[in-house]
């Protein structure tokens, strides 16, 4: 069977992408990556969130071989990942009014602490008003979107204004409007999506970029290691009893 050209073309289009997220946003991500690690020095707890599919890239480095110990996941009811059924009342609650903050107000998230939101339109309810409400408990809010939303669409919350407008680093994902880098003849909808992957690069280049700012400053970056190499378990182990005041994804 010859190989499929479309195939190969998400592949470019994905590599294009990763390519200008790095030359372009490099200085972007060096922040985000030294606020992290001034969190974890001080003292902070780390947070991700990420409603529908752009959970996604926040459930990557939670819990992770390789990643840091101290990021957990902040979870809204209904909207982490596809599994609620049905699936359309995630996006219906990411339009929510409030359910945000009520979110917040019942988290360990606490003043000094870190959170990174992850939108890729920024323009619902939900992650607007997540880092609005962040900011104002005293985190500091690292988001992850897609800046040509925007500037090409309309927010959806009272304000007016999208995920961009408050926080207080901003990634940009390059990812165009509609999140699909193909079209053919005979498929009338764009399809192949790549904003997971672009994003969850981005997260990853993130928790790079801390634990080489967490060395310079003489501090043991708290990883994790696979389970599935031998001594990983007892590691783990370690790390996760020095910091458990700060790892939440440990208690029922």
């Amino acid at each position: 069977m010859s190989d499929s050209k479309s195939a190969g073309q998400f592949f470019d289009a994905a590599i294009g992408l990763l390519e200008r997220v790095r030359d372009e946003e490099s200085g972007n991500i060096a922040a985000a990556g030294a606020a992290i690690a001034d969190t974890v020095a001080a003292g902070g707890r780390l947070f991700a969130f990420g409603a529908g599919h752009s959970s996604l890239p926040a459930q990557d480095v939670v819990y992770r071989a390789g990643g840091l110990a101290l990021m957990n996941l902040l979870t809204v009811p209904g909207t982490v990942g596809v599994d609620v059924v049905p699936a359309t009342l995630g996006s219906a609650l990411e339009r929510v009014d409030g359910l945000a903050g009520a979110v917040l107000d019942s988290s360990p998230a606490r003043e000094g602490d870190l959170l990174v939101i992850i939108s890729l339109s920024g323009r619902n309810a939900l992650p607007v008003e997540m880092a609005m409400n962040a900011r104002a408990l005293g985190l500091k809010v690292v988001g992850v979107t897609s800046v040509a939303y925007a500037e090409g669409t309309r927010s959806r919350h009272s304000s007016g204004g999208f995920l961009r407008d408050h926080c207080d680093i901003v990634l940009d994902s390059k990812i165009a409007i509609g999140d699909a880098e193909l079209t053919t003849e005979g498929i009338e909808a764009p399809f192949a999506p790549a904003s997971t992957v672009v994003t969850s690069a981005i997260m990853q280049a993130m928790m790079a970029a801390a634990a080489e700012r967490l060395v310079a400053r003489g501090i043991a970056p708290p990883l994790l290691r696979s389970g599935n190499v031998d001594g990983g378990h007892e590691w783990n182990g370690r790390v996760m009893t020095e910091y458990r005041d700060r790892i939440f994804y440990r208690h029922g």
